[in-house]
């Protein structure tokens, strides 16, 4: 007897009946986290679908204020990050970000994990995580050898984690090594020589770094911060050496050599720049500042806050040659008069924002002319320690 058109309608058909890759297009069709999560509490094969699509994870650790009474239990809270890292990496193992940043009491012995789970991650932070040394580096370097940005802020390595990053991480793009106090030149080398495809890095605070490392370095590097070092006029060289430099931050550098050590960065190789921050930097001179004005045409944002050692000459020459500077701070500058910002005013076409405030020496009559004559100027009183924009971790 053959079915009827009845019976055959009859038949159900369900979700599950089809195959994994069509679930794994509905679940990244789901927009909010609360349908995935209910998606993957659906069924057991829901939830590999939800585990097998996960792609970022930031681990539940937090700063927060310390808490006494519990510095007695503090082994067992060791044991239990490691012990969920280890459980979420081995449900988690696609990830290709993923955020340690706060963990402030993770070993180097939770990472031993990333070995099996790491090879697809792309983006690793690890800020704060201050009992992790060179062997967690290491082994890091080991498993995760797609790495592209990683941000090591306040952990406690030197060069010789460095060095096994470099090794093993050859595609870094991004790198943050802010306070790490352990690391010198030696470690930069092994890394801009090893790492060809460097992007931005940040070394603030790191006070054993004179830049020397940075010689040679690639083309790429367009980002450096380097707030608060001692740098030498030959690692300012090498941070600029390759070129392509568009962002600079030594800001609050101890300088040297009369205050014009800074000169090289206008000398032939940071053509690209277009935002230096050298705010207090008190004794840089006019001979730096001419030279980085009349080197660096692409200016487009300066700090030159709190420079007391910037004079008429200094102030002249910005006002010659930066033709394209839209932004320059010039708050506390002790040497900056009314000559000065006659110069400013009567240069620096495209000029839109001027921050100044503190400025002793500057009369209430040239800041009248200064408006009246730059209408086009927006002369704001606040003071910026950070400029530019920058997308990282």
């Amino acid at each position: 007897m053959q079915p009827t058109c009845s019976s055959s309608t009859n038949a159900l058909t369900s979700i599950m009946d089809l195959p994994d890759d069509c679930l794994v297009f509905i679940f990244q069709c789901l927009d909010s986290s609360s349908d995935r999560e209910s998606f993957g509490l659906t069924c057991h094969r829901c939830l590999c679908i939800q585990n097998l699509s996960r792609r970022s994870l930031h681990f539940p650790c937090s700063f927060r204020q310390l808490d006494i009474s519990s510095l007695s239990h503090s082994n067992n809270h060791v044991n239990i990050s490691t012990y969920h890292l280890h459980r979420l990496l081995t449900r988690f193992q696609h990830l290709h970000s993923l955020s340690l940043s706060g963990c402030t009491e993770l070993p180097d012995s939770s990472l031993d994990h990333l070995v099996n789970y790491g090879s697809k991650l792309h983006t690793l932070n690890m800020e704060c995580c201050v009992r992790i040394t060179d062997h967690g580096l290491s082994v890091v370097a080991t498993g995760c050898p797609s790495l592209q940005v990683i941000s090591l802020y306040r952990c406690q390595i030197s060069d010789s984690g460095l060095e096994s990053l470099a090794n093993s991480c050859s595609i870094l793009k991004d790198v943050n090594l802010s306070y790490c106090y352990f690391i010198s030149d030696h470690g930069l080398r092994a890394l801009s020589q090893g790492c060809r495809q460097l992007q931005a890095v940040k070394i603030s605070h790191c006070k054993g770094v004179t830049g020397i490392g940075f010689k040679g370095c690639s083309s790429t590097l367009a980002y450096v911060e380097a707030e608060s070092c001692k740098l030498e006029p030959e690692g300012i060289s090498g941070i600029v050496s390759g070129g392509g430099i568009e962002y600079l931050n030594i800001s609050g550098l101890i300088l040297f050599n009369g205050g014009n050590g800074l000169a090289t960065i206008g000398r032939g190789f940071a053509f690209s720049l277009k935002i230096l921050n050298l705010r207090l930097c008190r004794t840089v001179g006019d001979e730096s500042i001419v030279a980085i004005a009349e080197g660096c045409p692409l200016l487009e944002e300066w700090n030159l806050a709190l420079c007391h050692g910037v004079r008429i000459v200094g102030w002249s020459s910005i006002g010659m040659n930066c033709h394209k500077l839209e932004k320059l701070h010039v708050n506390r500058c002790r040497s900056l008069c009314d000559g000065g910002l006659l110069a400013l005013r009567n240069g620096c076409k495209q000029l839109s924002v001027l921050y100044m405030n503190g400025c002793s020496r500057i009369t209430s009559t040239a800041i009248e002319l200064f408006k009246c004559y730059r209408s086009d100027v927006t002369i704001k009183e606040e003071e910026k320690m950070c400029i530019g924009a920058y997308v990282g971790i």
